[in-house]
């Protein structure tokens, strides 16, 4: 049987599961801008000087070695659906027979003046180092100044990536910077900024409150119902017309899908690629979309979330779909099973919700610990994250707290 060509454009949680579960079935090549996958989920970490940037990163050739999946590194900047071709800024063009899209998503600044030029997101690697060394140049800054100067932290977005930004950065400031000079570390503050009328509002509401409340022992100052009405430099303007002075402004409040999307004339609605109950993209049969670029939508008619377990069980449906279509069998509808959701606040303080369980605490914490480790990719890298973690935890210090941006 001769094994149909699969081109995957993006090579994160979704677009490496797929590849992987049809290796043996179709010939595959995925296509990503970057020669590694980047774990998302613990890039704060590397922000907050809790983990190495390499730890968090895993070559995507070594994730396919033992397959027979090629890979190139570039981006795709057009789709010929006549010829079935998809051409990529190499010049490169590529043949398929079937196209899944997995582009994943980019920071949305919801039309907010300012959030482009006056803060930082959380979607690359590049932009961890870049959060961490602005952190450590205004400790700096403190520790030069030796008066009551004060300088405020940000985070905007009191999803899972703001609580958990904001609490790493508090346990920063009350470990090893306090350590390093407590006079400057007493002098900065944490503000995290959340438009709705509690954090985590897709928790139940007793684990929302149960982390504000966590989240304020570490000293971080949660605002609620209060919406960014614009982002100026070194200030925040609320829907109230007040002002918020913020040296630094880290934006959480939420992603869309990748812009590639619209270069690459694929339907859109909502910021995220149309998709049939089949994951096949909206008048295109043999072009498939997951993750967070696609608009797949759950049993309530909402779309799903975009998040690491619904990608990889994307990917893995699309490679028993495409299956299903060289045996000549009827496609089936993806059906979105989920597991649970968590969210760590700091030392020994996390949440997990799996449907009508509720677990707060130290066996959060350590729930949430083994999870990240499980999925991160590489044993190298789950050793330096273990060692890493054992070292934090063990002497309340982090060794990661260098100045290493592109200045």
């Amino acid at each position: 049987m001769i094994k149909p060509k699969v081109v995957i454009l993006g090579g994160g949680f979704g677009g490496l599961t797929a590849a992987r579960a049809m290796a043996k079935t179709a010939d595959v090549t995925v296509v990503d801008r970057h020669n590694f996958q980047t774990f998302l989920p613990l890039l704060y970490q590397v922000s907050t000087a809790g983990l190495a940037a390499d730890h968090v990163a895993y070559p995507i050739r070594g994730a396919l070695r033992k397959t027979d999946v090629k890979f190139r590194m570039g981006s795709p900047i057009s789709i010929d659906h006549k010829n079935n071709e998809v051409k990529l800024d190499s010049s490169e063009i590529l043949k398929f027979d079937h196209l899944v899209i997995a582009l994943g998503s980019t920071t949305a600044d919801f039309g907010i003046p300012g959030v482009k030029e006056f803060t930082l997101g959380m979607k690359s690697v590049h932009e961890a180092l870049t959060i961490r060394a602005e952190i450590m140049r205004r400790f700096e800054d403190l520790c030069r100044f030796e008066d009551n100067t004060r300088f405020t932290v940000s985070v905007v977005g009191g999803g899972p990536t703001g609580v958990e930004m904001a609490g790493a950065i508090a346990e920063l400031i009350r470990g090893p910077l306090k350590s390093d000079q407590a006079h400057a570390a007493a002098h900065i503050d944490i503000n995290l900024i959340e438009a709705g009328p509690r954090l985590l509002p897709t928790f139940a509401p007793s684990l929302s409150e149960r982390t504000k409340k966590d989240l304020e022992k570490l000293g971080v100052k949660v605002i609620l119902n209060s919406p960014v009405k614009a982002v100026e430099h070194r200030n925040i303007v609320l829907s109230n017309q007040s002002n918020l002075p913020s040296e630094i402004t880290i934006w959480a409040a939420g992603v869309k899908g990748a812009d590639a999307m619209a270069q690459l004339n694929l339907p859109i609605a909502g910021n995220r690629v149309v998709v049939e109950p089949s994951m096949q993209v909206k008048n295109y049969p043999n072009v498939w979309a997951l993750g967070d670029i696609a608009g797949a939508l759950g049993k309530d008619g909402k779309a799903l979330p975009m998040v690491a377990p619904v990608a990889i069980q994307q990917g893995k449906f699309i490679a028993k779909q495409i299956k299903r279509l060289t045996q000549n069998k009827a496609l089936t509808s993806f059906k979105y099973l989920d597991k649970g959701s968590m969210a760590t606040i700091g030392r020994n303080k996390a949440i997990v919700q799996v449907k009508g369980i509720k677990i707060a605490g130290a066996l959060a914490w350590l729930i949430w610990l083994w999870l990240h480790l499980f999925y991160l990719l590489g044993g190298r890298n789950k050793i330096g994250t273990m060692a890493d973690w054992t070292w934090n935890y063990l002497t309340f210090d982090r060794g990661n707290r260098h100045i290493m941006d592109s200045y």
